[in-house]
């Protein structure tokens, strides 16, 4: 049996200017099946856990390659 959806989530890239969005969220509700579309905020928080998990992944990948495993 086919596991079935109840939602989607699309994560962009980077932040991009609510007037700018605007287009792409357009575009998104005219998707058939497509009920809602809500943009989420972006904050100071998301940015950090980004830029930690990069950093650590970065460390993780030095000591691999350095051979300090």
């Amino acid at each position: 049996m086919t596991d079935r959806f109840g939602a989607l989530t699309v994560v962009l890239d980077g932040a991009i200017r609510e007037d700018d969005a605007e287009y792409i969220m357009d575009a998104i509700g005219m998707i058939k099946g497509v009920v809602e579309v809500r943009p989420v905020v972006a904050d100071p928080t998301a940015y950090w856990a980004k830029a930690t998990a990069l950093r650590e992944l970065k460390e993780k990948l030095w000591d691999v390659l350095k051979g300090d495993q």
